[in-house]
C-alpha cells in the first residue's frame, strides 16, 4: 500500500472522529476471546489501537478464529501461514471475511480489508468480531469458548401461529390504535345552524 502523508483539513477531522470511535474496553474483551477460542498456540498482543491492529494485520489469527468456530477439519480456511507480503496478508484477511459472511455476518457489518491492514478504521473491524462473537454465542453449537456474557444477545425468532379462525376473529376487531366506539352518541347535539347552547 502508498505511504500516506500526515491527513489535514476535512480529512483529518473525519479521521479523528473514525477513531474517537475504537472502544478500549471492547478490545480487551476481543482479545480475551480470541486467545480462549484459539488455544494456547496465538501470542498475546500489545495493548492499545496499534498493537491490536499489528496482531490482527497479517490475517492468520483472524483464519485460525473463524476455522475454530467450525467442527475440527471443516474449517473454512485450509491454508494458513504467516508471511511478511503485504499480497499474502491482505489475501487471508479476505479469506477470513468470505468465511466470515458466509457463517451468517450480514455483508454490511464486516469491514473493507484496508480497514484493518492500513489501521484506517480499527472501529469497524472491533464491530465485525463482536457481531462474529455474538453469532456464535446464539449458534449454540457448543464450539463457542469463552464467557456468552462478553456480547450482546441477538435476538432469536419467536414464530406464532394461528389458526383460521383465530385470523377471521382479529379482522372483526376494530384496533385500538383507530380509536374507539364506546360512548359515542349523539345526544346534546343541536340541529345543524343553530348556536350551541352555553348556560
Amino acid at each position: 500500500m502508498a505511504n500516506r502523508g500526515p491527513s489535514y483539513g476535512l480529512s483529518r477531522e473525519v479521521q479523528q472522529k473514525i477513531d474517537r470511535q475504537y472502544d478500549p474496553e471492547l478490545e480487551q474483551v476481543l482479545v480475551r476471546w480470541i486467545l480462549a477460542q484459539c488455544g494456547g498456540d496465538v501470542a498475546q498482543p500489545a495493548p492499545g489501537r496499534d498493537g491490536f491492529q499489528q496482531w490482527l494485520k497479517d490475517g492468520t489469527v483472524l483464519c485460525r478464529l473463524i476455522n475454530s468456530l467450525h467442527p475440527r477439519g471443516q474449517g473454512p480456511v485450509a491454508k494458513i501461514q504467516a508471511s511478511t507480503m503485504a499480497f499474502k496478508q491482505m489475501e487471508q484477511i479476505s479469506q477470513f471475511l468470505q468465511a466470515a459472511e458466509r457463517y451468517g455476518i450480514a455483508a454490511t457489518d464486516i469491514f473493507q480489508t484496508v480497514d484493518l491492514w492500513e489501521g484506517k478504521n480499527m472501529a469497524c473491524v472491533q464491530r465485525t468480531l463482536m457481531n462474529l462473537g455474538s453469532l456464535a454465542v446464539a449458534k449454540g453449537d457448543g464450539l463457542f469458548v469463552g464467557d456468552p456474557n462478553w456480547f450482546p444477545k441477538k435476538s432469536q425468532e419467536n414464530r406464532r401461529i394461528f389458526s383460521e379462525d383465530k385470523l377471521k376473529e382479529g379482522q372483526s376487531v376494530i384496533g385500538l390504535q383507530m380509536g374507539t366506539n364506546r360512548g359515542a352518541s349523539q345526544a346534546g347535539m343541536t340541529g345543524y345552524g343553530m348556536p350551541r347552547q352555553i348556560l
